[in-house]
């Protein structure tokens, strides 16, 4: 599909003041995104190197392009269980769902909609181990169940029913799955001010089928696609349709609904949303530039085109002929000798020592000219080498978290654009 997102998993209660949906329409709010490796994240291991941290998220991008698959299936029996977090996304993300509120600490996924917890009943023999309370909709006073002639029923694609209550069932590429009863409840997303947006009725599956490479520390999936039950879609006339999020590697960020969303003043540049796929936010590269040579147009297979903008992949992957173009003219502009990633995961490294200096980047989206900086294409994966983050695919092209770093990246879904302004992100 995140955020995707130990002691960060709260042990104690967060006291709200909650504002109305009123209050919430006529202003704006951001709430905390954690990175899966942040020191706040209950994945972090202060064991791990930096380098490692970095391995990982690699792994996990290579696999990310199945996330996308709409195509895949998946047994309805529990799968097997490790230790791991799906490649669902990087970063994090808490909510409170039910009256009185209970927390979740769930992946934040821009590539898909649906937003479920794990629910009571939910037998060991049928739900994965987690380590915090299960939500137990007969205590809450807001839970109510939808039937399957509601129009939120009606806009899954994968549905049941049973009696009168619709049933949803949704999996992704990892073979990841969850099923259960398709709700309404009053969703709390606490703010960074301290002052918590309570949004009554938001669509939600509660879980009491789940399974695949989930981990005990998280409780279900919060979807920020654009389909019609994601968190961005139910909240579009609170947020006026507008989001964007600041991010920074390893560390927590934030992600700003409504007046706090908007991208604008000096260096914004805007790119029209490719309206193929509902829930993949789909942008056009016409271009990638390198130095003074510019490599037109990239090709791949697409839902409809283009490339995915995804915050949970760390990679940026492209079609492999082009891919592998674009770094051939890069290394033929680097005057340093390449070297062999020892880990054989990437496809242009060089020696820390010998980097002197990297040609410009410019990616040309349709509209939209983004520079990058050198950081945004070459990191360290070890103490002596650096390797780009452009990787080949033959799967899904996906334009990834790296090359948005230190970007205020906003989307307007009333206006179908994605704007790019350069930020110190570690300032916002």
């Amino acid at each position: 599909m995140a955020t995707f997102l130990s002691c960060a998993f709260i042990l104690f209660f967060l006291f709200f003041y909650v504002v109305s949906p009123i209050e919430a329409q006529t202003g704006g709010f951001s709430v905390e995104l954690i990175h899966r490796d942040s020191p706040k994240s209950p994945f972090y291991n202060s064991s791990e190197t930096p380098y490692q941290r970095l391995r990982n998220a690699f792994t996990r991008s290579t696999n990310r392009p199945n996330h996308f698959n709409q195509n895949s299936s998946i047994s309805s029996s529990k799968a097997s269980q490790a230790d791991i977090i799906p490649n669902i996304g990087d970063y994090l993300i808490r909510i409170s769902i039910g009256t009185p509120a209970t927390e979740i600490l769930a992946v934040a996924d821009t590539g898909s909609d649906l937003i479920w917890t794990q629910c009571e009943p939910c037998p060991p023999s049928q739900c994965y181990m987690q380590d915090s309370p299960l939500f137990d909709p007969k205590k809450s006073s807001t839970y109510k169940s939808l039937p399957c002639s509601s129009s939120q029923c009606a806009s899954l694609n994968q549905k049941s029913c049973s009696g009168v209550n619709c049933q949803y069932s949704v999996s992704y590429g990892d073979g990841s799955f969850s099923n259960g009863n398709l709700a309404t409840e009053t969703v709390t997303l606490g703010s960074t001010t301290g002052q918590a947006v309570a949004l009554p009725g938001i669509t939600f599956g509660c879980g009491t089928n789940n399974g695949g490479l989930f981990n005990s520390k998280t409780t279900g999936i919060v979807g920020l696609g654009g389909g019609d039950i994601s968190l961005i879609s139910q909240m579009r006339s609170t947020i006026a349709a507008k989001f964007s999020y600041c991010l920074v590697q390893a560390s927590s960020t934030k992600i700003n609904f409504g007046t706090n969303g908007i991208v604008s003043g000096p260096g914004v540049v805007s790119t029209p949303l490719i309206v193929k796929s509902k829930t993949f936010y789909v942008l056009t590269i016409d271009a990638i530039s390198v130095g003074n040579q510019r490599l037109a147009v990239m090709s791949g297979s697409t839902p409809g085109g283009g490339i995915v903008i995804d915050s949970g992949t760390t990679l940026t992957l492209l079609p492999q002929g082009y891919n592998s173009k674009l770094l051939s003219v890069m290394s033929s502009m680097i005057e340093a000798q390449p070297v062999a990633d020892p880990k054989g995961s990437f496809e242009l490294c060089y020696s820390f020592n010998s980097l002197s200096q990297v040609p410009e980047v410019t990616i040309h989206f349709r509209g939209a000219d983004v520079k990058l900086s050198p950081s945004n294409f070459f990191v360290k994966v070890s103490e002596d080498i650096v390797c780009s983050v452009f990787k080949g695919t033959n799967s899904l092209p996906l334009y990834g978290n790296i090359m948005q770093t230190n970007f205020l990246v906003g989307y307007d879904i009333e206006q179908q654009t994605v704007s790019f302004k350069p930020t110190d992100c570690t300032k916002q």
